[in-house]
């Protein structure tokens, strides 16, 4: 791929001079042309009409070659960290657990049945209204969410976030711009008719907020939450997780995004990992956090931790959370920029990091679930839930 850029943009190149001193070559005859008479005139004249030609021959080799070249240079991946592991899905390394998974004296539950015995989720009707993956969450459900997302709103206004509620469409450019599309194409929701994209995070309009903008970080990073629903067509994860929450179609998450200098990301990427793991220890769950290898992380992120909880249901760790480091990628494609010491403007880096996501109602559920289907609310989200210390299930 490294090859065929360089190629395309000694092409490009080519292309830019040749239009351009065809251009030039146009003026100077025009000027020969206003001081001819007679048969010189008709010759120059002649000779202009060739040029056009020539000229808008060139022109549009050179929009042929700017075209391919931006097509394939957009495909370019971010640097993948020299500290992040090599290799693909698999290959990722254990940084640390956080709890142990409890050992229950009885058979525990999916969340499934769990929050179906509550009344707080229906997979059925869901499916009946909009197809597979979707789902209601009714009642209980509904205020569990309510109450997780306004818990991790709080932790992030008590961090110096502003709070942003964000748009679920954005244009091309800004789907483009944040690195979602081209490998991503696939799990994209696109409004054809609208030309307009459907986002899967609300990092997508946070990292479009301030394109083609020159904004202020000397005093530190410029941090948002953005609150959001999320749409992800989950293309080719057939079989996997169909079966409750966990892997949906629609899901609401709090998302963190900051701009800062590049030289401050890796501290910030600590930062909202800190940040993670204290909402991980609100909702009481045994965790572990990973370090993502660099065949896994995408177009964007130059490095990636995954924050992982203890499924009961499955005996396995499965991802809550996720935070990114995307150094300049995405903020050079949407032309993001700050000042430096000297005043002179420099690419921003952007940061994202997830505080909480409807799927964590699935860890809640069932790492908190006893033996007659009701759950235990971790302490610290009781206040959110009016008091409630105990989910019990709905009589029949």
């Amino acid at each position: 791929m490294v090859d065929r850029l360089l190629s395309l943009d000694t092409s490009r190149r080519s292309a830019i001079a040749r239009a351009d001193n065809l251009r030039a070559e146009q003026k100077t005859l025009g000027r020969s042309v206003g001081k001819a008479a007679g048969d010189e005139r008709a010759a120059l004249l002649a000779k202009g009409k060739e040029l056009a030609a020539e000229t808008k021959a060139a022109e549009a080799e050179q929009t042929r070659a700017d075209e391919e070249f931006a097509q394939l240079h957009r495909s370019v991946s971010n640097i993948v960290h020299p500290d992040a592991p090599a290799g693909g899905e698999d290959d990722y390394v254990v940084l640390k657990h956080v709890g142990e998974p409890k050992k229950f004296d009885f058979t525990p539950l999916d969340h499934l049945d769990l929050g179906e015995g509550l009344g707080a989720i229906d997979m059925e009707r869901g499916a009946k209204v909009s197809g597979s993956r979707f789902y209601f969450l009714t009642g209980i459900g509904a205020q569990l969410q309510l109450a997780l997302l306004n818990m991790a709103t709080s932790q992030a206004l008590a961090n110096g976030f502003q709070l942003m509620i964000t748009p679920a469409l954005v244009r091309p450019e800004i789907m483009a711009g944040t690195g979602f599309l081209g490998a991503h194409d696939a799990e994209v929701y696109r409004l054809r008719d609208d030309d307009l994209y459907l986002v899967g995070t609300s990092e997508v309009p946070l990292a479009g907020y301030h394109s083609d903008e020159i904004i202020e970080v000397a005093e530190g990073p410029r941090r948002y939450a953005g609150w959001s629903s999320c749409f992800r067509r989950e293309a080719g994860s057939y079989g996997k997780d169909t079966r409750g929450i966990i892997r949906v179609h629609q899901f609401d998450k709090i998302e963190m995004f900051t701009y800062c200098r590049p030289e401050d990301a890796e501290a910030e990427h600590a930062r909202l990992l800190g940040w993670e793991e204290e909402m991980l220890g609100k909702i009481e769950v045994p965790y572990r956090v990973i370090d993502t290898a660099g065949g896994d992380l995408g177009s964007s992120a130059s490095r990636k931790f995954d924050c992982e909880a203890w499924f009961p249901s499955q005996e396995a760790y499965r991802e809550l959370t996720s935070t990114s480091n995307c150094t300049t990628f995405q903020a050079r494609r949407l032309g993001v920029r700050y000042r430096d010491d000297k005043g002179k403007p420099q690419i921003a880096a952007t940061l994202n990091g997830t505080l909480a996501t409807t799927r964590w109602i699935v860890a809640i559920l069932e790492n908190h679930q006893l033996e007659d289907g009701s759950v235990r609310v971790p302490e610290a989200l009781r206040p959110y839930l009016g008091g409630l210390e105990v989910l019990s299930p709905r009589k029949k």
